[in-house]
């Protein structure tokens, strides 16, 4: 299985991520009544943000997910931790199918995660998931997150949590 992963495009890749962000199982992205513009609006104001990015994950040449990457001191975190350098946010999500394949969550994660990685920039991931999504926080830590504690963001509840390289490449059994 290859994957790559290429910047998001808010205009040509609105029609294709719409039905991801929309999808039930997309309810922790807080887009489910979302429109089309909506969507085209949301990755350009990613795109024209310094501190935002937005890219498409290809696996085996076909786009399979969705990826965020963002500076938690300037974006979503802003006053609710303490940022340290080379502290890197992060959000994806996986395409809806209707024929789901056992364990690609999980490759698609520590796809995103080495990318991530492979700047040598980056110290440690931070993410922000909602409480109560049980399975992010599985596949979170089975990727080396470890949660810090609850933070009151103004959407929701969400358990701020930590990877750092070293906590990353032991849990995967990997060297980036």
């Amino acid at each position: 299985m290859s994957i790559d992963i290429r910047p998001l495009d808010p205009l040509a890749d609105a029609e294709l991520i719409h039905p991801w962000v929309t999808h039930p199982k997309a309810a922790f992205w807080m887009m489910q009544d979302a429109k089309l513009q909506d969507v085209e609006r949301e990755y350009m104001a990613i795109a024209a943000h310094p501190h935002h990015d937005a890219f498409i994950g290809l696996v085996d040449g076909a786009p399979a997910f969705l990826m965020e990457r963002y500076d938690p001191a300037r974006v979503e975190l802003v006053g609710l931790y303490e940022p340290q350098p080379g502290d890197v946010g992060m959000h994806f999500l996986v395409a809806p199918t209707d024929t789901p394949v056992h364990g690609f969550t999980r490759t698609v994660i520590t796809a995103v995660m080495a990318e991530l990685f492979a700047d040598p920039a980056t110290a440690r991931v931070v993410v922000e998931p909602d409480v109560r999504n049980e399975a992010v926080h599985a596949l979170n830590e089975a990727v080396g997150f470890v949660p810090e504690r609850e933070i009151q963001k103004p959407e929701k509840k969400a358990l701020l949590s930590f990877c750092t390289r070293a906590q990353f490449e032991t849990a995967v059994g990997a060297s980036i």
